[in-house]
C-alpha cells in the first residue's frame, strides 16, 4: 500500500511541476515580448476630405541613399469593413519632395511589399505632402 501511495504522490508531483512550469512560462515570457515592443509616437498631418494621416516619430530611420524611412497610417474618413486604417512603410526623398511605398498593410503584422520601387510625386495629395513636409523638417 505504501508503494502505491508513493507512486501516486510521485505522479501528482510531476503533473503539478509541469503545470507550474507552464504557468511561469506564460506569466514571464509571453508578456515580455509585448513589453519589448516600442510604442508609437503618432504625429498628425492636416486632414483632407478623404481622412487623416499620421506618421510615427519613433520609426524614422535614415537610409544609405540619404532618404528617410518612416511608418505612416492612413485613417479613412468613412470606415467600414472594406475601408480601414492602412499602414505604410515609406521612403521619403526630402530633396526632391518625392516618396515610395515600401510596404502596405492593414496592420503591422500583415504588410505586403510594394513591387513599384520608383519614386513618386505626391501629385497634390495633401496628406502625403503633409508627411513629406513634417518628416523632412523633423530634427531628432
Amino acid at each position: 500500500m505504501n508503494y502505491l501511495q508513493n507512486k501516486f504522490l510521485s505522479i501528482i508531483a510531476k503533473k503539478l511541476s509541469l503545470i507550474l512550469s507552464l504557468f511561469f512560462i506564460f506569466l514571464f515570457i509571453i508578456p515580455t515580448k509585448q513589453l519589448c515592443a516600442l510604442p508609437h509616437e503618432w504625429v498628425e498631418v492636416p486632414m483632407s476630405e478623404f481622412g487623416g494621416q499620421l506618421w510615427d516619430r519613433k520609426s524614422i530611420k535614415r537610409n544609405k541613399d540619404g532618404s528617410v524611412r518612416v511608418l505612416s497610417k492612413f485613417i479613412p474618413k468613412n470606415k467600414s469593413e472594406i475601408t480601414q486604417d492602412i499602414l505604410y512603410t515609406m521612403d521619403i526623398n526630402c530633396f526632391e519632395k518625392s516618396f515610395r511605398d515600401i510596404a502596405v498593410g492593414t496592420d503591422s503584422l500583415n504588410n505586403s511589399l510594394n513591387n513599384n520601387p520608383d519614386w513618386q510625386d505626391p501629385n497634390g495629395d495633401k496628406l502625403i505632402q503633409g508627411i513629406i513636409g513634417q518628416v523632412c523638417d523633423f530634427k531628432d
